[in-house]
């Protein structure tokens, strides 16, 4: 089992509506494709920033071929949108971790 997790930076006037496209949009595009399960979005706290907020969007995943098909079907275009929405007010990255049981 894998762990998808992509931090975000939102510059905090855009804050407020980046959770709301996530929770909105992003996890129920997500979800609804199929690939990916167990959808979350979390606040990161050790983030001192006072002009912006960091946030952590995390799903389970049974591969890296699933998250692959993910990626082409639905993951791309969801980055666009964030893109289009925010500008560069949004910045992120992509981790990739395993889960050691």
């Amino acid at each position: 089992m894998l762990i998808f997790n992509t931090t975000y930076q939102v510059d905090m006037n855009d804050a407020r509506d980046f959770v709301i496209f996530i929770h909105e949009q992003y996890l129920p595009a997500t979800l609804q494709q199929g690939e990916l399960k167990n959808g979350r979005l979390s606040r990161i706290l050790s983030h001192k920033d006072p002009n912006s907020e960091c946030f952590a969007v995390q799903f389970e995943v049974e591969d890296t071929a699933a998250l692959h098909r993910w990626h082409v079907k639905v993951g791309q275009q969801l980055e666009a949108d964030i893109v289009k929405m925010f500008n560069e007010r949004v910045v992120g990255f992509s981790t990739i971790m395993e889960v050691i049981e």
